[in-house]
């Protein structure tokens, strides 16, 4: 970062895309804790987020960009402001940023590599502002544990999200979009029949 003029305008792209969920989430937390967490709304957009993964991969999309360096500063922000629609529980925060960056003119591989970047200050910015809502109920044993969860957490997403990126650049979406359709699908059938 502090000899390469790339990486110094990657991490300001990454910081342009944090700002606006920092901003809403923010505002809109104790909203969204209160109001949205609902398993109808979950179901709902577990559906609604699996179909528009199976319209992106029919689309021909011709991209523009196959390195998430090299994004224009603008496209930061506009991936940044679709990363606010996961606010809405159920609706998949890396699906949105992936989505809007292919719409923007991203590959695949890049839109979801950027999606990972964008995760970490986003995570931690989340998890730093409920730690802080929650400071009242903290204790050397609550912050071990969170402390813990957060490494393995970390670990796990690294591990995983490698594993993703080759298989989105080969496959598509298809597998994650049919699995949020089902899960989706199964959860309203269950609410509906009462359970």
């Amino acid at each position: 970062m502090f000899s390469d003029a790339a990486a110094r305008r990657f991490i300001l792209g990454v910081l342009i895309a944090f700002l606006p969920a920092a901003v809403v989430g923010a505002i809109a937390h104790d909203f969204i804790k209160s109001v949205l967490f609902n398993v109808w709304i979950i179901c709902f957009t577990l559906i609604v987020g699996g179909a528009v993964l199976l319209w992106i991969d029919q689309l021909d999309l011709k991209p523009r960009y196959v390195d998430a360096e090299r994004f224009s500063l603008p496209m930061y922000f506009f991936i940044g402001v679709a990363q606010c629609v996961a606010m809405i529980p159920g609706v998949s925060r890396s699906g949105a940023t992936i989505v809007s960056a292919m719409l923007l003119g991203a590959d695949r591989r890049s839109a979801a590599e950027f999606s990972f970047w964008l995760a970490m200050p986003t995570m931690a910015g989340a998890f730093a502002y409920d730690l802080y809502k929650s400071r009242g109920q903290m204790n050397l044993d609550n912050g071990i544990i969170i402390a813990v969860g957060f490494a393995v957490s970390f670990v796990a997403a690294w591990i995983v999200v490698k594993t993703f990126l080759g298989y989105v650049q080969r496959h598509g979406f298809g597998l994650f979009a049919w699995w949020r359709v089902i899960v989706g699908t199964l959860g309203l059938i269950a609410l509906a029949l009462g359970y």
